[in-house]
């Protein structure tokens, strides 16, 4: 199907986006620009993410302005001004500095959304320590085998959580001289402390030593949807594009209320979770719960939410739920809407004109980046399914591997290839921790190679295909399995669909999706059937799947992408390799 673009009028009544003329601004363009934008530490001592998205607000006129709304499982609110951040981050990196963690040493969290983790983020970037967050869902080993890859020198969680998942494996983990619990009121033994106490004994006051750009700021572990996660390397320098990306494509204003949904366990909530609001200065809205719709739906309504950055998993519950949010709630505040994980889907992108009123802004970028790459912009027309345009100081390109040394960029719209940026962003990852050669692999003849496979049409808006290892060849076609399950999902049956290339003595692979229906289908013969004939009506025969498998719920990881190898090894009985980053809960 052809959907139509969504074209946007600059006549909101409310605020007017910071980027209006997308193709002037790219010509215009420097990072100096945003160099300038920031603060940088006094007396010229370099730049800081804390300082930027602290102090420099505490000790201007945003002083007492909310910088966190945090809710709790039971809706309490705990709110902290900026200049409660400034004061309780330099406390924590008080503590750092006492226990002797030094200059690039690794600091890791791990727990849920508490204001504790965003306490400890800032404040090892003051101290200038390496803020690792992990996801607290994960099993012990796979948190085991991060620390140990880490070489993590500070852990900051809970009782419950060390006691299940560290506490039996800290004799693998030599370098883990510090424990610091959050909701200890005593010390334990074995060099487990209570926050709590270091914080109260620990002053208000600190001084943030010189931080070169490029120290090291930031360690995320990939999300593993190909195999063994990776530690990517992201440095203070990064902040630059934080800073950028809040203000051309979130369209941060003074006085938003901004609620990322992503646990900072992974990229998105560190980058946009914590430092590009905090950077902007607004109000940021931090929800411990889990997934609820009538839960979130309320947060929006209640807290006034005007910009949502949430995941396409999320967007497709709410879908799949059958709820009209704008029909329940008071969602007038709500102003923009953007998405990011996976691809979002043309129909979530236009469901959301429909249910809430706004279409769904949908990014791409990857935890190597660091920050948005490409994006559909406040003021800029949308053309549902599409990635949308690159950001301003951000090169990208369709590229062709002519021999292993020669990547050739594509000119010819809609041509099939792998999506390439030119280096030089300033939160481009600086490498993988303890993997050089795996880091080096990922650039070539002067591009880093995303291992995505995408078009890009005349107008320049990008299409995502799939990731190149998980391109289909059936019969000679290339298949991208993003195309198919957007297909699918147009059918009013269909929740969520996976697809995967099955070998074929004949065609090579077969084209195999697994599909999740809406509550009321009925999976079938029929059903199985009518899909197939769906697709191929919509896809041609060549290109819609072959086969349908219906499932109750399709494997995902924590960080809410479908996890296609997962559904190949069940389909080819194989064994699933690392499975610590699948999402185990419920609907």
């Amino acid at each position: 199907m052809n959907w139509a673009p969504i074209k946007k009028s600059l006549d909101t009544g409310v605020f007017q986006p910071h980027l209006l003329e997308y193709e002037k601004t790219c010509a215009g363009f420097t990072w100096d620009k945003f160099r300038y934008e920031l603060d940088g530490l006094p007396g010229g001592r370099g730049l800081n993410i804390a300082h930027e998205a602290a102090d420099h607000h505490a000790a201007g006129p945003r002083c007492d302005h909310p910088a966190i709304r945090w809710l709790d499982q039971d809706g309490t609110v705990l709110v902290l001004t900026y200049a409660d951040l400034r004061e309780q981050t330099n406390r924590f990196a008080n503590v750092l500095s006492w226990l002797g963690v030094n200059k690039g040493e690794r600091v890791f969290t791990l727990t849920g959304r508490v204001p504790e983790l965003y306490i400890a983020a800032l404040g090892a970037w003051k101290q200038t320590a390496v803020f690792c967050p992990l996801f607290s869902a994960f099993g012990p080993e796979p948190i085991c085998q991060r620390l140990r890859k880490g070489d993590a020198k500070a852990l900051v969680t809970t009782t419950r959580l060390y006691r299940q998942k560290v506490a039996d494996l800290r004799e693998h983990l030599p370098q883990l001289t510090h424990v610091l619990l959050t909701d200890a009121e005593n010390d334990l033994s074995g060099g487990v402390l209570s926050l709590p106490q270091c914080m109260a004994q620990a002053s208000g006051k600190f001084v943030i030593p010189p931080t070169d750009p490029e120290d090291m700021a930031i360690l995320h572990f990939t999300s593993g949807t190909t195999g063994m996660p990776k530690a990517a390397i992201h440095v203070h320098e990064a902040v630059l594009t934080h800073n950028m990306t809040g203000k051309y494509v979130l369209d941060f204003h003074p006085e938003d209320v901004f609620w990322c949904t992503a646990d900072p366990g992974w990229v998105t909530g560190t980058s946009y979770g914590i430092i590009a609001p905090l950077v902007h200065g607004v109000t940021n809205i931090i929800v411990e719960a889990d997934f609820d719709a009538q839960h979130w739906c309320r947060v929006l309504e209640k807290e006034k939410v005007t910009i949502w950055y949430t995941a396409p998993t999320a967007i497709r519950r709410l879908m799949r739920l059958g709820i009209e949010p704008r029909k329940q709630y008071d969602l007038r505040h709500l102003r923009l809407i953007h998405s990011v994980g996976e691809p979002l889907n043309p129909e979530a992108v236009v469901w959301g004109q429909q249910a809430l009123g706004l279409p769904i802004h949908d990014n791409w970028w990857q935890t190597e980046t660091g920050g948005i790459m490409i994006a559909n912009f406040p003021a800029v027309d949308i053309r549902p399914g599409s990635m949308g345009l690159t950001l301003p100081g951000v090169e990208a390109a369709i590229v062709r591997r002519v021999n292993p040394k020669t990547i050739e960029v594509i000119k010819e719209p809609d041509v099939l290839g792998e999506l390439a940026l030119k280096p030089g962003w300033p939160s481009m990852f600086r490498g993988y921790l303890h993997d050089d050669q795996r880091y080096k692999k990922c650039f070539e003849d002067g591009w880093y190679i995303t291992g995505d496979m995408a078009r890009r049409d005349a107008d320049g808006y990008f299409w995502f295909i799939g990731r190149a290892d998980d391109i289909i060849n059936t019969s000679g076609h290339m298949v991208g399995p993003f195309e198919v399950e957007s297909a699918l999902m147009e059918h009013p049956a269909v929740a969520e669909a996976g697809v995967i290339g099955k070998p074929h003595p004949m065609i090579g692979e077969l084209v195999k999706a697994f599909v999740a229906l809406r509550p009321g289908s009925t999976p079938g013969e029929k059903l199985r059937l009518e899909l197939i004939g769906f697709a191929r009506r919509k896809l041609g025969s060549a290109v819609a799947p072959k086969e349908i498998e219906f499932q109750d719920k399709l494997p995902k990881n924590k960080a809410g992408k479908i996890m296609r190898r997962l559904l190949k090894a069940h389909e080819l009985g194989i064994t699933e390799g690392d499975t610590s980053t699948l999402d185990t809960a419920e609907d």
